[in-house]
């Protein structure tokens, strides 16, 4: 059966967990690998481990603490933030990482999309789109890159067609606007990405309420939700999540 996947999100500084409100204002919450062992043992679908800084502070991912995630885990992860190579990707892979999401190098270079799936295959290249409301642009969103500090001038449903015709697996779009606001993710922008293409869309950013879950997927059509404040603060566990879903119609792996 084709279920809809819970996947938290474990955005990162420095090798530590943290959450803020549109990627400022960051508190620590702790230990990457031990929040990663918690939700992979609550039964979480997959997980993505995002090192929101890395492009900002021109560095790389710390691949020691996303080592010491993937070995703490048993479903997968998907690895983002400072990715600007096939070896970039190379390392994470041999690592044991699921997937690999770029952002900021793919907006700069789109051919490194196509060089990487050509590389690794699609399933392991997702690419996230991070997007601001931009009353300038076609479909009323623009992409932004460098952890959402530079504006583009990039429609963002133009890059989300663009991307898969690259060869991208999935898509991952974040609302800037929305994320760590807990006020529901952006859902005509969520389904304006989705239904431009035939790929899996992840919604993600703004989700505070289990009712905001079900939305992303049948406003949204999303495949997949991320969620982040709502599971670090312990709002709600996974299974609660999950059997909220299960109880409105929509097909989760319990």
């Amino acid at each position: 059966m084709d279920y809809r996947r819970i996947i938290p999100c474990l955005d990162t500084k420095d090798g530590r967990l943290v959450k803020g409100i549109n990627f400022i204002d960051l508190k620590e919450l702790g230990d990457p690998a031990e929040a990663g062992a918690a939700y992979s043992e609550a039964g979480a679908d997959e997980l993505v481990f995002l090192d929101i800084t890395a492009t900002l502070e021109r560095r790389k991912t710390f691949l020691d603490a996303v080592k010491r995630t993937v070995d703490a885990i048993s479903i997968p992860l998907t690895v983002g933030g400072g990715i600007a190579s096939i070896e970039d990707i190379n390392k994470l892979l041999a690592l044991g990482v699921s997937k690999v999401s770029m952002n900021s190098a793919a907006v700069k270079d789109p051919e490194l999309i196509r060089r990487a799936v050509g590389e690794f295959g699609r399933e392991k290249i997702v690419i996230a789109i991070d997007t601001r409301a931009s009353s300038d642009l076609p479909s009323g969103f623009e992409v932004v890159v460098r952890g959402g500090t530079k504006p583009t001038g990039i429609d963002a449903i133009a890059w989300a067609k663009k991307v898969e015709k690259l060869g991208a697996g999935t898509i991952l779009p974040t609302s800037m606007d929305a994320d760590g606001t807990r006020a529901g993710y952006d859902i005509p922008m969520t389904r304006a990405v989705a239904d431009a293409v035939s790929i899996p869309v992840i919604a993600s950013g703004g989700a505070g309420t289990l009712e905001h879950l079900y939305e992303a997927i049948v406003e949204g059509h999303a495949d997949a939700v991320l969620v982040a404040s709502i599971a670090h603060y312990g709002t709600f566990t996974i299974r609660r999540m999950k059997e909220y879903l299960k109880s409105h119609g929509i097909p989760v792996k319990l």
